[in-house]
């Protein structure tokens, strides 16, 4: 397969185009940088099958030969995190809605398969535990510029589904509950990365809220695993999959996970999400996903346990810091 990787620079998007190339396919990767980081396929440039274009999707010139001549569509690109959200949110709106109009319709011109990654985000502050894919969504206030990242992943979704019913454009809609893994950062708000960059370096663990809030991270292995294989299936086309984890756990309890496993001697601090993010920020208290969808149709759940992917990012955070340690030295 000829394979086409929208924010294959991108934590989730490096991951697939290595899974992608591992089993024989050609993978074109095209990314802006402006989220996702060069350095993750850094490994990969030169590899027979690969190829990579430093572009904006919204370039139609550079979309149109790329969709021309692949055989499907990995739509990962998007402005993500809840730092970015709040901070930048006419970003977050034109690059997710702008960015997946141009992508589908360009698909749709040469009936190319699109994989649309879209969030649990889209569930907002349902209280419906746990979230099935066809269950109400309930929202805040647009006052709240938190819940324009839903908003805009969910008319993605939207479009992704009209353009399947209005021109049979194959597409399938996977909603991605907290991915986690190595070469993943804290810069727009990711709280594991934190949280291990915290420990590693024995600061404070910044806990927003009361730390009662719980959600469910899945590893970065077993989310390409499932996006491949609904990739692979064509009975799932036209339809919307939950992917991740249902092993359940509040933000305090991971800040405490993570000091045990990184042998660290931070302490916690709580910060108020007022003074985190935005006056009247909102949060949803727990996350949860129903994966009984997805079961059924490949077979997939989750491998890796919350405690192994820790140990990851643990291993990945320490190289990580050392190649800093090094580069500092070097400059002095």
């Amino acid at each position: 397969m000829r394979a086409l990787i929208t924010g294959g620079c991108g934590f989730i998007g490096s991951h697939l185009a290595e899974a992608l190339l591992a089993r024989g396919d050609e993978v074109t990767v095209i990314d802006d940088l402006s989220t996702g980081q060069f350095e993750n396929i850094a490994h990969l440039v030169g590899r027979p099958g690969f190829r990579f274009a430093i572009e904006t999707i919204l370039n139609e010139t550079v979309m149109d030969r790329l969709v021309s001549e692949c055989d499907l569509i990995y739509h990962l690109a998007a402005a993500v995190g809840v730092e970015l959200i709040v901070s930048d949110p006419v970003r977050v709106i034109e690059t997710n809605i702008k960015g997946t109009d141009a992508v589908l319709r360009i698909g749709a011109r040469y009936r190319k398969k699109v994989l649309l990654a879209s969030s649990s985000e889209v569930y907002g502050k349902s209280e419906e535990v746990p979230f099935h894919e066809d269950a109400d969504r309930v929202l805040g206030p647009t006052t709240r510029s938190r819940w324009s990242y839903a908003c805009s992943k969910a008319m993605d979704e939207f479009l992704a589904l009209a353009y399947f019913r209005r021109y049979a454009l194959p597409v399938v809609i996977m909603r991605f509950f907290n991915t986690i893994g190595p070469r993943q950062t804290g810069r727009y708000g990711m709280v594991v990365p934190r949280f291990v960059r915290q420990a590693l370096l024995n600061q404070p663990l910044t806990v927003y809220g009361d730390g009662q809030q719980t959600r469910c991270f899945t590893s970065v292995k077993d989310v390409v695993r499932a996006v491949i294989g609904l990739a692979d299936a064509p009975q799932a086309v036209g339809q919307v999959f939950n992917i991740g984890s249902q092993e359940e756990v509040t933000i305090e309890a991971l800040a405490r996970r993570t000091i045990a496993l990184a042998g660290s001697r931070s302490e916690i601090v709580f910060v108020p999400y007022d003074q985190a993010y935005e006056q009247g920020f909102e949060d949803m208290r727990r996350r949860v996903p129903d994966i009984s969808r997805i079961k059924r149709a490949i077979g997939w759940e989750p491998q890796i346990n919350l405690d192994g992917i820790l140990l990851e990012v643990i291993a990945d955070m320490r190289q990580r810091l050392e190649r800093e340690a090094l580069q500092k030295e070097e400059r002095l």
